[in-house]
């Protein structure tokens, strides 16, 4: 069984609640990524949300607002998702597309080991799981 872990990119990396976008983006450009799970202050552990690059430039530049000044946690909104490191591919197929996620963390043992997105998906599936998957991710944003 292929789990999450087997298909994850590790080293994903927290930025605190209290971080400004402008520390997330050099972040993102030092990691190579475009997402950061977000903690909360002072509990690296605990996930409050998830920032990503266009999370940055939508919700602080196009609004005319200070990326200095505005912090990850201003900008963290909704229930976090994740999947068990342990939990099979299909899991996660499951949680990405019901939930329209593109970049889903991973936990084990309550702690942060990686990230899947979907470059890690394109990686590691069949072209009939990649299929199905954006078919069932990409339609319903497209519907609204």
């Amino acid at each position: 069984m292929t789990t999450a872990k087997d298909i994850m990119h590790t080293g994903a990396t927290w930025i605190p609640a209290h971080e400004t976008l402008d520390r997330a983006a050099q972040l993102m450009r030092e990691h190579h990524v475009g997402a950061l799970p977000i903690s909360a202050s002072g509990e690296e552990d605990r996930m409050i949300g998830i920032l990503t690059d266009r999370d940055i430039v939508v919700g602080c530049v196009a609004e005319g607002r200070n990326p200095a000044k505005v912090t990850a946690g201003d900008l963290a909104q909704g229930t976090p998702r994740w999947i068990d490191a342990d939990a099979d591919v299909e899991a996660v197929l499951e949680e990405m597309q019901n939930h329209q996620i593109r970049r889903l963390p991973v936990i084990e043992n309550k702690k942060l080991v990686g990230m899947i997105s979907e470059a890690d998906l394109a990686r590691h599936l069949s072209d009939d799981q990649i299929a199905d998957w954006a078919e069932q991710v990409y339609s319903r944003t497209a519907a609204g």
